[in-house]
């Protein structure tokens, strides 16, 4: 969907594949990834079955009920392959919960079309910059990773809900082109605030003598892309970014 319309992560960077867990610092900052997107993905299954409350309409409850069961869903072979690298699941989910929920309390939907926008807007972001920092891992990490954050295939039914409502009011597109720029800066808040305070986290993104990095250009280019995805949601929405 909107990937194709916005580039993808610096081509030709590719994770390391030959004993990529040898190294402690690489498996640590593996498990500290998959823990944050663990968490992520169990705090967005709350997050969704909790905004079904604000649903108009039983199909619609139904409709982000099983939005959340898609999320609930991927977080089960994260936490098998935590296991696998020796790693507590719940230990590795720990360090992150602070962050996330924080960025949850700070965005809470004050009613069914903000929740909305949140679920499309809020967790794309979240998933773009994880499958960017994805291109540097290992393939079986990578493709994982990719896995746990694919569409749900809800996100039609979230772009026609939220067109059909400005369409009846056009004055609720002006509050959620403000609630989606909100998201964007909270989103990019919390991401920062993880990399910063899991050194983990920021060696992976800085790469080492046998895997690539991500250099200050490179970075640049990451949150350049991160922008443009953000806005090519927003349009779809048919929202001003």
């Amino acid at each position: 969907m909107t990937e194709s319309l916005a580039g993808r992560p610096d081509q030709g960077s590719v994770g390391p594949e030959v004993d990529a867990f040898a190294d402690t610092e690489y498996r640590e900052a593996v498990v500290d990834l998959l823990g944050a997107i663990a968490y992520g993905e169990l705090s967005a299954f709350e997050r969704l079955a909790e905004d079904a409350k604000l649903a108009p309409s039983m199909a619609d409850k139904v409709a982000l009920s099983a939005m959340a069961a898609a999320e609930f869903a991927h977080l089960t072979p994260l936490r098998e392959r935590l296991v696998e690298l020796g790693a507590d699941p719940f230990e590795a989910m720990a360090p992150f919960r602070r962050a996330i929920d924080e960025f949850h309390a700070h965005t809470a939907p004050s009613d069914w079309y903000e929740g909305l926008i949140k679920a499309y807007v809020g967790d794309g972001l979240a998933a773009d910059f994880y499958r960017e920092i994805a291109v540097y891992l290992d393939s079986s990490t990578r493709d994982l990773i990719n896995d746990a954050l694919a569409d749900t295939g809800h996100s039609e039914f979230v772009v026609e809900r939220v067109r059909t409502g400005i369409a009846e009011d056009p004055r609720l597109g002006g509050r959620l082109a403000l609630w989606g720029r909100r998201l964007m800066g909270e989103a990019l808040i919390q991401g920062q605030r993880v990399a910063a305070e899991r050194d983990a986290m920021t060696a992976l993104l800085a790469g080492g003598i046998d895997r690539p990095g991500l250099d200050l250009a490179a970075i640049g280019r990451m949150f350049s892309r991160l922008t443009e995805r953000h806005a090519a949601r927003m349009e779809e929405l048919g929202l001003d970014s």
